[in-house]
């Protein structure tokens, strides 16, 4: 996203030459791991409890153990940049960017990361799909809050017009929450998972603008190789926080017996546990890309706009009813999420005017 006085992110550090093609396909891609991740993650997880499993501690866990499948991709990009001799000498090129001062920001991120995993796969194992997803929502007024306090994230009339719509849609849906409680579960037992969603909406809310902070707090070019190390710390002390948690717990001892009593037998217990921390990992691949690309409130923006994406494919895959509420909260989203990108269109245009140099003191203004 070029920098421009109306902008909606603040200036990231970044090399001096970023070809706008590469950087618009790096969006693209992003939106797409993010949208896989943020749909994907909890039917997958879901599916888990569903049929018989309890582990809190584990699903947590597989929300950031699959870092090591990112390795792949910053080995790629190594020896891409091996060939093209970008860091002027093939045979030294750095195969590590990350600086100690940064590898401390982002392992605390990471502890951060790894707590909110937990809340959320708290709320997740007490309650429907329809009804974390709905929770959750709020979550960007949370990313606006804390964007607009860490990286002083700047809003025009449509990006404003987008959070308020998609928070609308959020109020919308939550209308047929009382009905939601699942058979069998206590009031008790619900009232905690709302409350632990509720938490984990907030501190994610945080996390992603700290993300964002320390990516300008970095004092060194964010190149996308950066940015994969920065995943890989961030979900490697996260799935340390959770196997602490998980080793409290005993979960690695209770593990093959859960997957003796699953419902859909052994195989397919421990390939949903692989193919969750896989798709969570696109989630948090596609997160870190899209703010790498252009802002935290646009990461926000895009995983309030997949909640009703969410809500229907629950009521595909588990058959949760598909109220009137749903509908409604679609349309807002959908009409939220056009409402930002027109106005990033909007920017893109002025920005791309010509410009007209003060003789004054030779600023640029349009």
């Amino acid at each position: 996203m070029d920098n421009h006085e109306e902008t909606t992110t603040i200036s990231i550090p970044m090399p001096a030459k970023v070809n706008p093609a590469a950087k618009k396909a790096l969006l693209i891609l992003s939106c797409i791991l993010l949208s896989i991740g943020n749909c994907g993650g909890p039917l997958i997880m879901r599916l888990y409890f569903i049929h018989g499993g309890n582990r809190v501690w584990l699903s947590s866990f597989l929300e950031t153990a699959g870092w090591p499948f990112i390795l792949v991709v910053l080995i790629i990009l190594y020896f891409h940049r091996r060939a093209a001799g970008k860091d002027g000498d093939n045979k030294h090129t750095t195969f590590i960017y990350m600086r100690p001062k940064l590898f401390f920001a982002v392992a605390f991120i990471g502890v951060l990361t790894g707590l909110d995993d937990y809340l959320y796969a708290y709320g997740v194992a007490r309650l429907p799909i329809s009804t974390s997803a709905l929770i959750l929502a709020p979550h960007l007024a949370f990313v606006a809050v804390f964007a607009y306090l860490l990286v002083k994230q700047k809003f025009t009339p449509y990006s404003i017009n987008a959070v308020v719509l998609l928070t609308v849609g959020a109020a919308v849906l939550a209308l047929h929450t009382s009905s939601d409680r699942p058979e069998g579960e206590s009031k008790k037992e619900y009232a905690m998972g709302f409350v632990m969603t509720v938490a984990a909406a907030l501190l994610y809310g945080f996390v992603l603008p700290l993300i964002e902070l320390t990516y300008n707090k970095a004092k060194q070019d964010i190149t996308y190789t950066l940015v994969v190390e920065i995943q890989i710390v961030m979900c490697l002390f996260a799935t340390i926080f959770c196997t602490v948690g998980m080793i409290a717990n005993n979960d690695f001892e209770v593990i093959r017996r859960e997957a003796t009593s699953f419902e859909l037998g052994p195989t397919k217990y421990y390939a949903i546990l692989c193919l969750s921390a896989l798709i969570w990992q696109c989630f948090f691949l596609g997160v870190i890309g899209v703010i790498f690309c252009a802002s935290s409130l646009l990461s926000g923006i895009i995983i309030a706009a997949l909640l009703p994406v969410t809500e229907i494919l629950a009521v595909v895959f588990y058959k949760e009813k598909f109220q009137a509420e749903k509908g409604v909260a679609l349309v807002l989203s959908l009409w939220g999420f056009a409402s930002y990108f027109y106005g990033e269109y909007k920017l893109i245009k002025r920005s791309s005017e010509p410009k007209i140099f003060s003789r004054t003191n030779g600023d640029v203004s349009t």
